[in-house]
């Protein structure tokens, strides 16, 4: 196992689409971050998905929150609400997950929506938002063959949908991971 530079937070917006979830809870069960969300954030990711995918359901969906915990088992924060109460965003609905940031010292939120967690909010609790492509790209500095290896893992363990790596990439891109489709077009022979 490796050893791991810094905490993360997921965002409900990063876990919705499975893809994307599923890169990145690969990337932490290689131990290339800490990943963390909390029941709250669980609970938003799959009630949207509930409310936009009417061919899932709920048992579904919290078998699948199992197995991102039996994968993660130490990625549940607890305790955080003792924050909220403090803490100002521009979308109040955000606060939880600043809150959980600072209750398990991530340095780094994971989300689309930067702008709901301003810069000179987060820099007093010394954490960073960051979109999932920059994040992805930060880990792929750190440890390229680690990123690789979970990609390659991902795409192997596609059943339903057998991807050439190619097309992988391109799944990749369409999560709106641009950066992160462009490094791994240069290792499809490894994916």
């Amino acid at each position: 196992m490796r050893e791991v530079a810094f905490t993360a937070i997921c965002d409900a917006c990063v876990l919705y689409p499975a893809p994307l979830r599923d890169l990145l809870l690969r990337l932490g069960g290689k131990g290339l971050y800490r990943a963390k969300w909390t029941r709250e954030i669980d609970e938003e990711w799959k009630r949207n998905l509930l409310c936009n995918r009417k061919d899932l359901t709920r048992d579904q969906l919290d078998r699948l929150s199992k197995l991102m915990e039996a994968a993660i088992p130490d990625a549940l924060v607890s305790g955080y609400e003792y924050f909220r109460e403090s803490l100002e965003l521009p979308d109040p609905d955000d606060v939880h997950v600043l809150a959980a940031a600072i209750a398990c010292n991530a340095q780094v939120i994971v989300t689309f929506n930067l702008r709901d967690f301003p810069l000179s909010v987060l820099q007093g609790f010394s954490v960073t938002a960051l979109h999932p492509d920059e994040f992805i790209m930060e880990l792929w500095r750190q440890d390229r063959a680690g990123v690789l290896e979970a990609a390659a893992d991902m795409r192997r363990s596609l059943k339903r949908s057998r991807f050439t790596a190619v097309e992988f990439v391109e799944c990749i891109l369409r999560q709106g991971l641009p950066m992160t489709a462009n490094a791994l077009r240069d290792y499809t022979v490894l994916i």
